[in-house]
């Protein structure tokens, strides 16, 4: 029973490093792809942008070995052109040779001429036969150099087609770097300025600044004011107001007309 305890609790201690190493696995694998982006993050795009530039001008020699091997290709091409004219000229001209032949042989007599001299007929068509073996070896090749002809040619176009893409794609690319070059001078000049504005924080302390002394002026103009209208000593000089009760008294007597003129009306 012991041993049962100790086997199962050794196997799933070694479900639980297993796990473990998986999630540490896991976490380790992860933390490399956050430090791998904020290394890139890190790099200037300044520095991408250059880094980008070059690429594309390390596709200079590529592209010029291609255009090398194209050209090249092309006058193999043009070789196997102008050997297959003169193939199909010589054989033409072996053609109407043959068929000279065959007819003179044909016509049944025993002794023919040729460019001065006198062959039998035995010697006219093993002559011919020979001939037309010639022919027919050479019909051969001309079909076998149009067929290598084709294929190269086939091969010399998609090449062409794929220098072309590479040169498109290439152009492109300099006009995308070239457009994110300026979008990075437009957000450095942005930045720049940027600095120039005012924090809101700083701006509030200069506006409270400004008004507690527009409200200490104001404080020190009414104690300049003050200074002038109040006075610790009994003014002498100037008059005694009159009582008001008798100023109130005179004012609505002057507008009250007479008891008795009153009853009369």
């Amino acid at each position: 029973m012991v041993r049962k305890l100790l086997v199962l609790g050794g196997g799933a201690a070694l479900v639980g490093v297993l796990l473990v190493g998986r999630d540490a696995f896991s976490y380790l694998r992860t933390s490399a792809g956050y430090v791998t982006d904020a290394v890139q993050e890190a790099v200037p795009a300044g520095f991408q942008i250059d880094r980008a530039r070059g690429m594309i001008q390390d596709l200079v020699p590529e592209v010029r070995r291609n255009m090398h091997i194209i050209a090249k290709e092309e006058v193999e091409v043009e070789r196997l052109d102008e050997q297959i004219a003169a193939d199909e000229s010589r054989l033409a001209k072996e053609k109407e040779q043959l068929l000279r032949l065959k007819a003179d042989v044909s016509s049944g007599k025993n002794a023919f001429q040729y460019a001065g001299r006198s062959y039998t007929a035995d010697e006219v068509r093993t002559d011919l036969a020979s001939r037309f073996e010639r022919y027919k070896t050479g019909e051969a090749t001309v079909v076998s150099l149009k067929e290598i002809r084709n294929a190269r040619q086939k091969s010399l176009v998609a090449a062409r087609q794929r220098l072309e893409g590479m040169l498109a794609s290439k152009r492109q690319l300099q006009v995308e770097v070239e457009n994110l070059e300026a979008r990075v001078q437009m957000i450095a000049a942005a930045k720049s300025t940027s600095k120039y504005q005012f924090d809101d924080g700083r701006l509030g302390r200069v506006k409270e600044l400004v008004t507690n002394l527009r409200t200490r002026l104001d404080v020190a103009e009414k104690l300049v004011n003050a200074d002038l209208y109040y006075h610790d000593e009994i003014p002498v000089d100037k008059a005694t107001p009159e009582n008001i009760v008798e100023q109130v008294t005179r004012h609505f007597a002057a507008k009250t007309p007479p008891p008795a003129a009153t009853a009369k009306k």
